[in-house]
Formats: structure tokens, C-alpha cells, sequence
């Protein structure tokens, strides 16, 4: 028969038909192969030789045909799958006793007797039945001539609910007994389901390459992930590949259905801890397929900007900042003084972007000085050696007052008043002389490599000088004399007048 034409209608008459294609493709005695007797259940290689409407013939050996309902040989879309001259594998799922003819198939179909069954049983090709009942223990079904019992434990691999769903609906079963010449018959449509999808997840797992794109169904959404069906096997998406943004969930992005794409980022091989678990384990990816937000950082986010951001988490070394759709910035936990030591999860604060570290992705940021615009530039704050500066107390230790320069936030306005440079007697209590809150004007002493020294003595001491010098220039006289330095001494002691005994006695002490 000539393979210009594949698709032909079908006789009436296998045997007429089978004639017919044996006289068309006379086989020489090399070609002949050893016949055997088939036997329902065995599984055959055969070659297409016909295509018809509603039947699919083969040929077996050199001297035998078969046949194949094609209905099981076409796509979901009715398209034919083989053409002639293709080689399939099936098993034997019917040998006609008086002429026998064999079929094909995925499945026996309906069963017409008790011995169908049996074969069913002894092959393990799946039977078709219809649900006619619901009993306390599970579904009734008929299977041909016969009535089945289905376990509601085997009507399903997963927990069913509301087994009304079955009701008056046909599935596909194996046979799991058959006893008292068929009146007793169980079937399961679980064992069915949980080998198909073994046969499924054979076949996609020698499909599935690392780096491939494939597109399953989101089947279940918890905290750590998102399970994903390729196609009789699931994959995993965990909760770090759903997104380029950090801390958000997986519900936040699919839900149960969505159709997605996804990209296999691994497959190993695992050791099922129950029956019928998993034997492989597979890691896709939702962000692989995304585009990487860093890829154009630049229009978003700029060096010595103000933003507004949202912290996302908080860390024991600062606070994570989203910045941008998928970029966020660290808030380093030495920023985080005055109001900033509060800051929580969800919450929005205003930020400068101190730094972009593009290769290690990596956003260094700094609180926004109070009333600074969303994008308006803000210059690095500096100091110069001897400025002297309004400060208020921010932290008390043993050694000295951490202090907050006025008009500044964060670490770069942070410096340290040693002890030392408080003008106060040894032994003092910091605590209630400077409690925190106290505003003080204190002197630089020292810049540099995230260093700031102050000193409120060395303040104090340039005050006093510049008093000094003021009445050294006037020599006391006009509206700008301080009269003589005893009238200062005298001004600074409360009013008390300085007489040399009374500087010989506090020498003396």
C-alpha cells in the first residue's frame, strides 16, 4: 500500500481489510520472521502500515497484522501522532479466538466476560468502568457484564472529599481481584493514576535538561515555595527563585492553577522516604526567566540621592531597605541612633544612597537629614578640625558621651566626648549630669576613617579665650568693655568678687 495515502475509512471487515494490505505488501521468505502465539499482556513492537479513521493498523512480523483503536494514537487535539511507516510499542490487550485477530491498546476497554477480566488481572492493562453507586465504603462500578467494587481508599491518589463527584462518570481502572467467577470483582483507579504518573515522570525526566525552560501548572502554594506539575511530575519553586525582590511570599506572586514557565535550575536523585514518593527531586525557577532589576539599577537609584524606601527585615546589623522593584539597600545598624533605633518591618523611611557596589549588587545607604526632598542630592557631611558644634547626647558609656552633631543623622555626625574633654571632676556621674537628650556645644578634635572627637572642655576654653581677646581689644572701655578681668573672674563665679586672699586660699586648696 502506497504511504501517499495513510488515512483511509475503515471496513467492515478486519479480516477483508488484512487481506487486502498482506496482498498489497507481499513479504519475501527473508523477510519473514518466527511466528509466536500473542497473549494479552505482551507488550509488542509493531510497524503503522495504515491509518484510518477510527483504526490504526500494524503489522507485527512478517506475516501478521494488527490493530489499534486511534483514539489512543492521537493528541489531546485530535491530531494523529504516527504515521505509516512508524514504529510503536503496545501491548496486547485483545486476541480474537476464532480469527485471531490482535488489538493493540492502552487499555482492554470494557470487559465482556468473566475470562477478560481475569486477563485484565494477569496482564494489568486497565479496564473501563462506569460509577453507578456510592456505598459507605466506597464506589459501585460496572465494568461490562460484571459489577466492580472500588475501595473509596483506591478511587483517587489524592484525599476525595465529596465522592459524589464520581457519580455516573466512566474512569479507567486496574483489576486488583476477581473471585467466585467474577461476582466478586475490586478495582482501583488509584494504582491506574500513581503508575501513569511514574510512566509520566520516566519520560519527562529524560526530557528535562538543566537550564531548559518548561511550563507547568501551579498545583500548591506554602511558606517555603511553590509546587509546580510538568506533566505527570512536580517540581519545586522555592520562595528565593519566585521573585528578584527579598521577603516576599510565594502567594504574593502565583496561586493554585496559574500556568507558568519556569526554568529548571536542578534535578537529583533522592531517596523516597514513603511508597510512591518522589525518587527525584527537581528545582525550578520563576526569577531565572525575570529580568534582573540590577541590569538597569542606574535608572532608579543614583549615589548621594534621597529616596524613599520601605524596610523589608531587620538584621542584627542593620535594616534591609527596598529601595527600588527588586533592589534594596543595607541601613547599617551604626545608622540606626535617635528616632532610626525604632525602625520596623513594613515600615517607610527617607534615605540617601551612600554607595552601589554593581558586581556584588550591593546598596550602602544613609538616613536623609530631616526635610530633604525625594530626589534632591545630599553632599557628605564635613567637618573641619576646631569647629565648634551643637551636639545633643545620644548614648552614655563608661568612658565617655556618644554624641549626635546637630543637623546631621547616622554614623557620619556620630563622634565620642572622652571623659577627659568634659571638664567635669573625675568620679562624676555621667548619667546625671549628661543624660541622654542633653544639648551641648563641643569643639572637633579629630576627623577621619569614621572617627569624630569632641571636646566640651576645649569648647569652653575657646569661649573663654574669645571673651578674653574681646576685652584685651577694647581695654575695657566703651559699650564693648568687659572691665578688668577680676570683673570677669568675678562674672563667672556669680558676682563674687575675686580678692587675692581669696585666690591665696583656693590656691592653697
Amino acid at each position: 500500500m502506497s504511504s501517499t495515502n495513510p488515512e483511509s475509512p475503515d471496513q467492515d471487515s478486519f479480516a477483508a481489510l488484512f487481506a487486502q494490505i498482506e496482498k498489497a505488501e507481499p513479504k519475501s521468505k527473508t523477510q519473514a520472521r518466527p511466528r509466536r502465539d500473542a497473549r494479552v499482556g505482551d507488550t509488542l513492537e509493531a510497524r503503522v502500515i495504515q491509518i484510518g479513521r477510527d483504526t490504526v493498523f500494524v503489522e507485527l512480523d512478517g506475516k501478521r497484522q494488527a490493530y489499534m483503536d486511534a483514539v489512543e494514537l492521537r493528541a489531546a487535539d485530535g491530531t494523529m501522532t504516527v504515521a505509516v511507516g512508524d514504529k510503536i510499542t503496545a501491548p496486547v490487550v485483545e486476541v480474537d479466538p476464532k480469527s485471531g485477530n490482535v488489538r493493540l491498546g492502552r487499555m482492554v476497554g470494557r470487559p465482556g466476560s468473566t475470562a477478560a477480566l481475569e486477563q485484565a488481572k494477569a496482564s494489568g492493562l486497565p479496564i473501563e468502568g462506569k460509577v453507578t453507586g456510592i456505598n459507605k465504603g466506597g464506589l459501585e462500578v460496572e465494568v461490562g457484564p460484571a459489577r466492580a467494587f472500588c475501595p473509596m481508599s483506591q478511587a483517587d491518589n489524592k484525599f476525595v472529599e465529596d465522592p459524589s463527584v464520581f457519580l455516573g462518570k466512566s474512569f479507567h481502572f486496574i483489576v486488583t481481584d476477581v473471585r467466585d467467577g467474577g461476582k466478586s470483582v475490586v478495582v482501583s483507579r488509584r494504582a491506574l493514576l500513581e503508575r501513569e504518573a511514574r510512566e509520566a515522570s520516566s519520560k519527562m525526566i529524560k526530557e528535562l535538561q538543566k537550564g531548559s525552560t518548561v511550563r507547568g501548572t501551579i498545583t500548591s502554594v506554602r511558606d517555603f515555595g511553590a509546587f509546580v506539575d510538568l506533566g505527570g511530575i512536580e517540581g519545586l519553586i522555592p520562595v528565593s527563585e519566585i521573585s528578584h525582590e527579598r521577603g516576599v511570599s510565594a502567594s504574593e506572586r502565583v496561586k493554585p492553577g496559574d500556568v507558568v514557565d519556569v526554568q529548571v535550575r536542578d534535578i537529583k536523585e533522592v531517596t523516597p522516604q514513603r511508597p510512591n514518593d518522589p525518587t527525584v527531586k527537581i528545582t525550578l525557577s520563576l526569577k531565572a526567566l525575570a529580568a534582573d532589576p540590577w541590569e538597569q539599577v542606574d535608572q532608579h537609584i543614583s549615589e548621594g540621592k534621597v529616596v524613599v524606601g520601605r524596610v523589608t527585615r531587620m538584621a542584627d546589623f542593620g535594616a534591609f531597605v527596598r529601595v527600588a522593584a527588586g533592589i534594596e539597600g543595607l541601613l547599617h545598624v551604626s545608622e540606626l541612633t535617635g528616632a532610626l533605633k525604632a525602625v520596623a518591618a513594613g515600615q517607610e523611611i527617607s534615605v540617601v544612597v551612600k554607595s552601589i557596589d554593581r558586581g556584588a549588587k550591593k546598596v550602602s545607604l544613609v538616613p536623609a537629614p530631616d526635610g530633604a526632598a525625594v530626589g534632591a542630592s545630599v553632599k557628605p557631611l564635613s567637618l573641619a578640625i576646631g569647629a565648634v558644634v551643637n551636639a545633643t547626647v545620644e548614648k552614655i558609656e563608661t568612658y565617655g558621651l556618644f554624641v549626635q552633631v546637630e543637623g546631621t543623622k547616622g554614623r557620619a555626625g556620630r563622634g565620642l566626648v572622652p571623659n577627659v574633654e568634659l571638664g567635669v571632676p573625675r568620679g562624676t556621674d555621667l548619667r546625671k549630669s549628661f543624660p541622654e537628650g542633653t544639648k551641648l556645644v563641643a569643639k572637633v578634635l579629630e576627623i577621619g576613617d569614621g572617627r569624630l572627637r569632641l571636646s566640651v572642655k576645649a569648647a569652653k576654653d575657646a569661649e573663654e579665650r574669645s571673651q578674653y581677646e574681646g576685652f584685651s581689644t577694647t581695654g575695657g572701655k566703651g559699650p564693648g568693655g568687659m572691665g578688668t578681668f577680676g570683673d570677669l573672674l568675678s562674672k563667672k563665679l556669680g558676682g563674687a568678687t575675686a580678692t587675692p586672699a581669696a585666690t591665696s586660699k583656693k590656691s592653697k586648696k
